[in-house]
C-alpha cells in the first residue's frame, strides 16, 4: 500500500506544503507566494520572508492536507527542506515539521533543497539512475550526474552569480522590476538577441565551470551607453538587451551541458537523460537550447512542468519518498542549514565561511 509523505518548504519566499504518494501521486501542492510583500525592495528580504513563513506555514499545512482529502493520522512520514536557504525561513519550516512531527509520532526527514530539484525528475517522468541534471536556479547553477537519492556528483557549476541571480540583477538595471526571470524572458520576446553581442564567460576554458557576474557587467555598459548616446532608454533598447543577455545566458548553458554530456555518458546509462529542472528551467530560450543539445547528443529531455520547476513542497514530499526506501533520514541531526552541498566531496565553487561549503 503507498504511503503518504507531507512535504514542507521554506528555504526562500514561497510557503510550500503538499501530500505525495510514494507511488508518485501528487494529491496536493499549495505555494503561497510573497511576491508582494518584497516588491517594494527589488528582492527578498530575509526578515520578511522568514515572518511570513511563521505566519502561513500552519495555514499552507492544513489547506495541503485538506485538497488532499486526508489527515495528520493518514500521514506516513514527514519530510522538510532543511538547507539550503535563507536561514530565517529554513529555521521556520524545520521548527514547523518538528512540531508536528513530535505531536502526532511520525518520522521526520531532512531533505537537501537542491536534491528536492535534482530528483524531481524521478517524480513527474520516471528517469532511471544515472541521469545528467542541469540545476538552474535563483541561487544555484550546477551540473550533476544523478546516482541516487543522496549521491550526486558535481561535474560543474557557476563561480559567481547564479542564473537567476543575474536575470534578477538584469532586471533590476532596466527597470523591469521583479522576479527577473519572467519580466527579462518577456521583454526578450519582442527583442533583437544579435544587435548586441554578449561574452560567453569561460567558454573559452575547459571544463564544465560556468560564470554569470561579467555578463551581467556587460550589459549595464551597453545600457549605461544609450543613455549616454540618447539621454535614455527606450522599449526597444531594454528588450533587444534582454534578447541579448538571454540568450548569451541560454549558449552557455547549453555548451557546458554538452561538455558535460560527454563526461556523464562515461558511466554508460541504459537509458541516458538530460534532465533540467530549477526556477530559471521555466525559460523557454533556455529549455529550447537543452533540448538541441539533447537531440544531437540523442538523449532523452526531461523538463518538469512549470509549477514544479519553481519551489515547491511536492518535491521535498518526493525526496523524502527516495529516501525512505533507501532508510536514510536525510540530516541526523535534524538542524537548518544555510549552506549544504549537495556533492560534498568536491570543493566549493564559491569558496567557504564559518557555517560551511556555500555550495
Amino acid at each position: 500500500m503507498a504511503k503518504l509523505f507531507l512535504g514542507i518548504e521554506s528555504s526562500c519566499d514561497d510557503t510550500a506544503a503538499a501530500v505525495v504518494s510514494s507511488d508518485g501521486e501528487i494529491l496536493s501542492s499549495i505555494v503561497v507566494d510573497q511576491g508582494a510583500l518584497h516588491a517594494a525592495f527589488g528582492g527578498v528580504v530575509p526578515e520578511i520572508a522568514a515572518r511570513a513563513h511563521t505566519e502561513k506555514l500552519d495555514i499552507a499545512v492544513e489547506t495541503a492536507l485538506e485538497q488532499a482529502r486526508t489527515s495528520l493520522s493518514q500521514i506516513d512520514a514527514i519530510a522538510v527542506t532543511a538547507g539550503p536557504g535563507l536561514i530565517g525561513g529554513v529555521l521556520s519550516g524545520v521548527m514547523c515539521a518538528q512540531g508536528i512531527a513530535t505531536g502526532t509520532g511520525k518520522p521526520l526527514i531532512g531533505v537537501n533543497h537542491l536534491a528536492g530539484h535534482a530528483l524531481t525528475p524521478r517524480l513527474t517522468d520516471g528517469v532511471v539512475f544515472p541521469y545528467l541534471m542541469l540545476l538552474v536556479s535563483g541561487g544555484h547553477c550546477q551540473l550533476l550526474i544523478v546516482r541516487g537519492p543522496n549521491e550526486f556528483h558535481r561535474l560543474g557549476g557557476t563561480i559567481d552569480d547564479a542564473p537567476g541571480e543575474a536575470f534578477d540583477k538584469t532586471a533590476r538595471a532596466l527597470g523591469l522590476g521583479q522576479p527577473g526571470g519572467p519580466v527579462v524572458e518577456r521583454a526578450a520576446k519582442s527583442g533583437a538577441p544579435n544587435r548586441f553581442r554578449f561574452p560567453r564567460p569561460l567558454l573559452d576554458r575547459p571544463g564544465c565551470d560556468m560564470s554569470f557576474s561579467g555578463l551581467k557587467t556587460a550589459l549595464i555598459r551597453e545600457r549605461d551607453s544609450l543613455i549616454t548616446a540618447r539621454n535614455g532608454l527606450t522599449e526597444q533598447d531594454r528588450a533587444d538587451l534582454c534578447a541579448g543577455f538571454q540568450t548569451a545566458v541560454a549558449d552557455v548553458l547549453a555548451q557546458k551541458t554538452a561538455r558535460a554530456v560527454e563526461l556523464y555518458l562515461e558511466d554508460a546509462p541504459a537509458k541516458p537523460v538530460i534532465a533540467v529542472a530549477g526556477g530559471v528551467a521555466a525559460n523557454s530560450a533556455i529549455r529550447a537550447s537543452l533540448k538541441t543539445i539533447a537531440q544531437y547528443q540523442g538523449l532523452q529531455f526531461v523538463a518538469p512542468p512549470l509549477a514544479l520547476c519553481t519551489d515547491n513542497a511536492a518535491m521535498i514530499a518526493w525526496a523524502g519518498v527516495e529516501l525512505d526506501r533507501i532508510g536514510h533520514k536525510g540530516l541526523d541531526p535534524l538542524i537548518a542549514r544555510p549552506r549544504w552541498p549537495l556533492d560534498d566531496q568536491q570543493p566549493a565553487l564559491i569558496g567557504s565561511g564559518k557555517k560551511g561549503a556555500k555550495a
